[in-house]
């Protein structure tokens, strides 16, 4: 079955990046089924704006699943919860896809480092990964750096404080959510390819520094003050294992995109509270 044959069903079709992946999928006039708990939403567009299809289903309990996958062509797995509910969710949709009868190509995004960084989530990324290699279907698997947004947040979601905290000794190298969206399609508009190159953003940042750049960004001044934090799992990330400056293949910087995040109407030096 080509992509041509069936819908692109979007795990996680309504999230951070999920939306990103939909939206460009049906400006490539791609057939798209969001899978997502919430009920479809009211269209409020114009009347020629394409609108994907939509199934109402849950990874958690397994209910909507059959019907979600019924007749797809491909998925991108997107949703995340960052626990034991990723895993099994995953499970769930594989299981749904046997009894459909079907073999889409399974497209499914992860992050760099998850067989180095000995944190929970990248565990629980790390054991999907296995789950999808190992399910008979035809795969593949794009690994990449932290999205903007969640940098920003690190900051932002601490700003009724008189200072800012970051993990000290620690770098970053945030990518653009709408670049991975980008890669993403191309991927599940091609070729099952296995284990692809991963993907980073346009350059590695101390913490500190992004910190400081994200509270100039929102007009917010304030001491930034170093955490030291113990443990396996910070040692590796400030040896940098969840970074892949060989691969920064990203163009759009952090920079970049906190000048766009604080340029709409609604953001101004106290705006921060909003757009976190």
């Amino acid at each position: 079955m080509s992509v041509s044959d069936g819908p692109v069903l979007v795990t996680g079709g309504t999230g951070t990046l999920g939306r990103k992946v939909v939206g460009q999928l049906l400006e490539r006039e791609q057939a798209v089924r969001v899978l997502s708990r919430r009920r479809r939403p009211v269209h409020e567009g114009a009347a020629d704006t394409p609108v994907p299809q939509w199934a109402t289903g849950d990874l958690t309990t397994g209910q909507g699943l059959d019907a979600a996958v019924a007749g797809v062509s491909s998925i991108v797995h997107c949703a995340t919860s960052g626990s034991r509910k990723d895993i099994d969710g995953t499970r769930a949709l594989i299981e749904a896809v046997r009894r459909a009868g079907e073999s889409p190509h399974l497209v499914y995004i992860s992050i760099v480092g998850v067989d180095r960084v000995p944190f929970f989530y990248y565990r629980a990324k790390l054991a999907v990964e296995r789950i999808v290699q190992d399910s008979g279907l035809p795969w593949t698997i794009l690994r990449t750096t932290q999205f903007h947004d969640l940098v920003a947040r690190v900051t932002t979601v601490q700003r009724r404080l008189p200072f800012t905290l970051y993990p000290a000794g620690m770098s970053a190298q945030p990518i653009e959510v709408g670049e991975v969206a980008q890669r993403l399609v191309e991927l599940v508009l091609g070729a099952p390819a296995g284990r692809v190159t991963d993907m980073g953003g346009p350059e590695v940042r101390t913490v500190r520094e992004l910190a400081q750049l994200t509270l100039r960004a929102y007009g917010l001044r304030r001491p930034v003050l170093p955490v030291p934090l113990p443990g396996k799992a910070a040692s590796a990330y400030r040896a940098g294992h969840h970074t892949t400056p060989e691969h920064s293949v990203g163009s759009a910087t952090y920079a970049e995109y906190l000048t766009a995040a604080t340029a709409g109407p609604h953001v101004g030096r106290s705006g921060a509270g909003r757009e976190a």
